[in-house]
């Protein structure tokens, strides 16, 4: 598991790429992909192109990123999911809370 992050140029947006499994040995990696910044972008990506499989700990990740982005406010994209992570967060009610592509 990797998670790499990379803020836009004009530093507006942040991008969290998670290659591998998304669970709770990830914690603490992709909480620093976003506190650890020097700047505050207005809206969040989650790369999901590599993920092979999250759990509910990953949900909870994914929640606690809302929360420090601006929870109702937050503009977070959560994009390029396969099938399988994809049916997680539509069982887990997430397009509810995050825009999913």
């Amino acid at each position: 598991m990797t998670i790499s992050s990379t803020v836009s140029q004009d530093g507006t947006e942040l991008t969290i790429s998670i290659a591998g499994r998304f669970d709770f040995s990830s914690h603490q990696e992709f909480r620093d992909s976003y506190e650890n910044i020097n700047v505050k972008p207005m809206s969040y990506t989650v790369d999901m192109n590599d993920t092979t499989y999250l759990d509910s700990s990953a949900l909870g990740m994914l929640l606690l990123l809302r929360d420090y982005a601006g929870g109702n406010e937050s503009k977070i994209t959560i994009s390029n999911a396969n099938e399988d992570v994809k049916k997680i967060l539509s069982i887990s009610n997430f397009e509810h809370l995050f825009a999913i592509n």
